[in-house]
C-alpha cells in the first residue's frame, strides 16, 4: 500500500472513532432543527423533499397520489381478461392525480407506441460494450446515448422560456419513457441470447411488450411485468434514485441526464441492486445444502450463519417501512395464483415464516419484515428469467414512471436548484466545546 493510502486509512480511523464518541455522547443534540445523529447517518427522518407522485407510510407503505397497492390492483385499468393493471395507468395517475379511464390509458399506451423508436447510434453504443459489462452499466450508457434526442436540452440552448421547461421536460420524459423497453430488452438479448433481437409489437401494450421483445409470450409473464411495473415505479422522494433525479434535474439537466443519474443510484446493492443479491443468496443456500426445497430448520440455521458472518439477509428491513412492504405482499398473492407448486417460491414464502422472528430475537432490527425485492426474483426464475444480473434494469424501467413523472411535477412547480448546508466534523467539536454559535439552539 503506498504511503498517501497509509496515511489515510491513519487518519480515518482515528476520525471514524472520533465521530463514534461525538454521536454516542451528543447524538440527541440539536444543530438548528436536527440532530447530530440525521445528519451523520443518513439524514433519516428530516423531511426536506416535496414528492408529489407518492407517499410512503410506515405502516401502510406506498401510496400513489393516496391510493394503496391493493386498492391499484382494483382501480386501475387492466387488458381485456387481465388481473392486473397497466403501468400506464399508474402513469397517467401520478401526473394527473385521477384515476383513469379505459380510453386515458389506451391513449398513453397510443402516444407511447408512436414515440419508442430507439436510433441506431444507441445499439451501436451497446454493442461496442463488452459483452461481461453489467446489465446496468450498459442500460445507463444507453440513456446517455439517447440524451441525442433531449428536446429540452436544445430549447434551453436557444433560450426557452422558464414557463416552458416543464414542456420541454414532458416531452423528453414520454419520449424516454417510451423507449426504454425497447433498450433493455435489446441488452437482454445480447448479453443472454447471442444477441438474437426481437423487434416490437406496436399493437400490444408498454409492458406486454417488453415481455414480447424479452422473449417471453406467455400471457401470465406479460401479467407479471403490467404487476412489476406498477409495484416497482415509485416510492416517494426520499429513496437513492428518486432523490438522486430529482437533485440532478434541479440543476435543469435533462430528463435523460437526471434519469441516468437516478439510475446510477439504483444499481447499488443498498437500492435495487438487492433484488439480485436476494435470488444469489437463495441459489447460494439451495447449493450448500444440496436440496431446491429446504425444510424451515435447514433455513433457519443457514439464516443465523449468514447473521453471524456479519452479513445481512437480502431483501429483509428498510429504512422507513415497519411492516411487510405491501408490494411483497401483492407478489406473493401472485405467486400463489399462478405457481403455488414453484419450490423456489414455497422456499421464499418459508424464508418469509423464518426470518422476522429471528431478526426480532435480535433486538437491534427496527423492521424485521422482507421489502419488495425478497420475492421479485423467484417470481421470474419460475417463467425462465433466470439471468439476476438483470432484473435491476426492469426495476429501472419501472422506476422511470414515478421518477420522470416527478421531474415534470418539479418543473411545472418551478422547484429550485437543491443545495442544502453542510458542515465538518472540526466545526461540529467548536460547537459542542462552544467556541461556534452558529450552530447553537
Amino acid at each position: 500500500m503506498g504511503i498517501l493510502k497509509e496515511r489515510f486509512r491513519a487518519k480515518a480511523d482515528i476520525a471514524s472513532a472520533e465521530i463514534k464518541t461525538i454521536l454516542k455522547e451528543h447524538g440527541g443534540k440539536k444543530i438548528g432543527e436536527v440532530t447530530l445523529s440525521q445528519i451523520y447517518q443518513g439524514m433519516r427522518g428530516i423531511t426536506g423533499l416535496v414528492t408529489e407522485t407518492s407517499l410512503l407510510d410506515a405502516q401502510e407503505g406506498i401510496r400513489f397520489r393516496g391510493y394503496s397497492i391493493p386498492e391499484l390492483r382494483e382501480k386501475l385499468p387492466k387488458v381485456p381478461g387481465g388481473t392486473e393493471p397497466l403501468p400506464e395507468g399508474l402513469f397517467y395517475l401520478m401526473l394527473i392525480g385521477e384515476i383513469p379511464t379505459e380510453e386515458d390509458v389506451q391513449h398513453v399506451t397510443d402516444v407511447l407506441q408512436r414515440k419508442s423508436h430507439v436510433p441506431n447510434h444507441v445499439f451501436k453504443i451497446i454493442d461496442s460494450m463488452p459483452i461481461a459489462t453489467h446489465p446496468m452499466t450498459m442500460f445507463v450508457t444507453g440513456v446517455m446515448a439517447l440524451q441525442t434526442e433531449s428536446s429540452f436540452s436544445k430549447r434551453y440552448a436557444q433560450g426557452m422560456s422558464k414557463k416552458d421547461y416543464w414542456e420541454a421536460t414532458f416531452d423528453d420524459s414520454l419520449i424516454l419513457l417510451a423507449r426504454l423497453p425497447r433498450l433493455a430488452a435489446y441488452i437482454y438479448r445480447r448479453k443472454y441470447h447471442n444477441g438474437e433481437d426481437i423487434t416490437p409489437d406496436g399493437m400490444m401494450d408498454w409492458s406486454g411488450n417488453l415481455a414480447h421483445m424479452l422473449g417471453f409470450n406467455d400471457d401470465k409473464f406479460k401479467e407479471l411485468m403490467r404487476l412489476y411495473m406498477t409495484i416497482h415505479a415509485d416510492h416517494e422522494g426520499g429513496n437513492v434514485s428518486a432523490h438522486t433525479t430529482h437533485l440532478v434535474g434541479s440543476a435543469l439537466s435533462d430528463p435523460y441526464l437526471a434519469y441516468a443519474a437516478g439510475m446510477n443510484g439504483l444499481a447499488g446493492p443498498l437500492h435495487g441492486l438487492a433484488n439480485q443479491e436476494v435470488i444469489k443468496w437463495i441459489f447460494e443456500m439451495q447449493e450448500k445444502l444440496g436440496t431446491d426445497l429446504p425444510t424451515h430448520d435447514q433455513i433457519e440455521n443457514y439464516v443465523r450463519q449468514t447473521l453471524s458472518e456479519g452479513k445481512v439477509v437480502p431483501g429483509y428491513g428498510h429504512a422507513v417501512l415497519r411492516q411487510t412492504d405491501p408490494r411483497y405482499t401483492a407478489q406473493m398473492e401472485f405467486g400463489k395464483k399462478y405457481m403455488r407448486e414453484d419450490k423456489l417460491c414455497r422456499t421464499v414464502w418459508k424464508i418469509y415464516e423464518v426470518v422476522p422472528p429471528i431478526l426480532e430475537s435480535l433486538g437491534k432490527v427496527k423492521n424485521p419484515w422482507p421489502n419488495v425485492d425478497a420475492h421479485s426474483g423467484a417470481l421470474l426464475v419460475h417463467f425462465g428469467m433466470k439471468e439476476y444480473e438483470f432484473y435491476t434494469v426492469l426495476f429501472a424501467v419501472s422506476r422511470a414512471m414515478g421518477v420522470l413523472a416527478s421531474l415534470i411535477w418539479d418543473r411545472a412547480l418551478g422547484l429550485p436548484l437543491e443545495r442544502p448546508k453542510s458542515v465538518t466534523t472540526e466545526q461540529v467539536k467548536k460547537w459542542l466545546n462552544g467556541e461556534d454559535e452558529i450552530w447553537g439552539e
